[in-house]
């Protein structure tokens, strides 16, 4: 019987090397274990299958739980404009029109920036933080006079 599972093991492996996930692995390795307790004597087919099935199932949960942690541990990567929220950045004109509308120096671009609410009209030279980016225009805020906002 210990060959049966062997061609088992090696079938799903093989299946796992066709899929993603890392799901198969751990019943191949189960049917290894099953193949193991069949060598070593274990020859009812019943206790067979549960010793693939609990060691099977133990290894996939327990794989889900290790990669999990590892996987959701990392703040994703942040690429483009996601990469701008709270950095400093200066001042380069000053505000004008209905919207407050200056530019800052970001990233060696210049950008359209808005005060968000509450935030005086901005100087040339001031240091402001950048809040949020929508489509090309950023809004800012000075980092002291933000937090008195928040409380």
């Amino acid at each position: 019987m210990w060959i049966i599972w062997l061609v088992i093991a090696a079938l799903l492996m093989a299946g796992e090397v066709a899929t993603t996930g890392f799901f198969l692995l751990w019943f191949g390795i189960g049917a290894v274990v099953a193949a193991v307790a069949a060598l070593l004597g274990v020859s009812s087919l019943p206790i067979q299958v549960t010793i693939f099935l609990v060691v099977s199932l133990l290894l996939v949960v327990a794989s889900r739980t290790i990669f999990e942690k590892y996987i959701t541990k990392h703040d994703s990567l942040k690429t483009g404009v996601d990469s701008m929220i709270g950095e400093i950045v200066s001042v380069v004109e000053a505000s004008q029109g209905a919207r407050n509308e200056a530019a800052i120096k970001a990233f060696g671009s210049v950008w359209t920036a808005i005060p968000v609410a509450g935030e005086e009209p901005l100087q040339i030279g001031e240091s402001v933080r950048i809040d949020h980016v929508d489509g090309n225009t950023v809004y800012v805020y000075r980092p002291s006079h933000h937090s008195l906002l928040k409380h």
